[in-house]
């Protein structure tokens, strides 16, 4: 053990990485705390909405069928993932081997890029619904929606298979020493990413929402000309109104660029996106904990889910018949 208190990550081989031991126990004691809370959260929050949507008869519709496969993927997320790339982070070695080396960052981007494009989906979703009621009722039913999540499925696996083509090959490609995964993916494919997990996402969202933002604007003028009798009441509706929907706008877009643009920092700054950067934990996490936050903004600003809850911590689910309860 040297000046730095640095040991082997595997004592009996001679080319094994080193174990840096930069905390005293007390402080990774609590960063494994902080790491288990924030991966029960994402379990449990996720969890509700599966367990929600999937048990209420009256919430199996086309949005809330985008809602759960959403909350699947962050809640796999949350159950392996997290705790994957915590491991990997607090201990400074890779202890799961080659093929978890592989493995491990082609299925995390392929839920992180499931989950964007389900958001995308449901800012579709809710475009069509709100703009386009009358082609919304005509053209959108479960089916279709079934087919469309099992679509941006597939291409979530295609596309990040390859994008990751050269890692799943070769994991151990940029391997200096054993117990050491370092994935790297290229500026121009890191680009061409940024384009495609990001840029185009965003912009879909921002433009879908604001027209749906214009829209619920314009409907609570309409109501606003319509109760002139009581114009009191009606500009604190409207103003009310107005205000719900400027926040959850505000919510949907802040979360989404506060938790995916830091990722695509290398890639703007003209570097790979590796592993190996000092900062790339940070970028990470950041981006991992949309998966804790997505059902708050996708579920909670429901008044169903709420009601849901409390069927679920009181035990009214199970009894007879309980598929049918109102919930709507």
């Amino acid at each position: 053990m040297d000046s730095w208190g640095s040991s082997l990550c595997f004592p009996n081989l001679n080319s094994s990485c080193r174990r840096l031991m930069l905390q005293p126990r007390s402080q990774t004691a609590l960063f494994y705390t902080l790491l288990a809370s924030i991966s029960l959260l994402t379990v449990t929050l996720n969890l509700l909405v599966i367990i929600s949507i999937s048990h209420f008869r009256q919430l199996h519709t086309p949005t809330n069928a985008l809602l759960l496969s959403l909350a699947v993927s962050d809640l796999v997320v949350g159950l392996l993932v997290m705790p994957i790339e915590g491991l990997r982070y607090l201990e400074t070695c890779w202890l799961l081997g080659r093929l978890m080396c592989a493995l491990t960052p082609y299925i995390s981007y392929c839920l992180l890029s499931a989950s964007l494009g389900h958001m995308v989906l449901i800012s579709i979703d809710r475009y069509v619904a709100i703009c386009d009621p009358m082609l919304y009722s005509c053209r959108v039913n479960l089916q279709r929606v079934i087919v469309l999540i099992c679509f941006c499925w597939a291409c979530s696996f295609l596309y990040n298979g390859l994008i990751l083509m050269h890692h799943l090959s070769q994991p151990n490609r940029y391997r200096t020493c054993h117990g050491e995964c370092v994935v790297v993916i290229s500026h121009m494919s890191g680009t061409v990413d940024l384009f495609f997990s990001f840029v185009g996402p965003c912009s879909v969202m921002v433009v879908l929402y604001t027209k749906v933002f214009a829209v619920a604007v314009s409907q609570v003028r309409v109501a606003r000309l319509q109760i002139r009798s009581s114009s009191v009441t009606a500009a604190q509706t409207a103003k009310r109104l107005e205000f719900k929907a400027a926040r959850t706008l505000g919510v949907v877009i802040a979360m989404f660029l506060l938790c995916f643009c830091p990722y695509y920092y290398p890639s703007l700054t003209g570097e790979d996106t590796s592993t190996s950067l000092s900062y790339y934990a940070l970028l990470s996490w950041i981006m991992l904990t949309n998966s804790c936050v997505n059902p708050l903004i996708y579920a909670l600003f429901y008044p169903w889910f709420r009601k849901a809850i409390r069927f679920i911590f009181t035990l009214r689910i199970l009894q007879l018949h309980s598929q049918e309860m109102k919930i709507l």
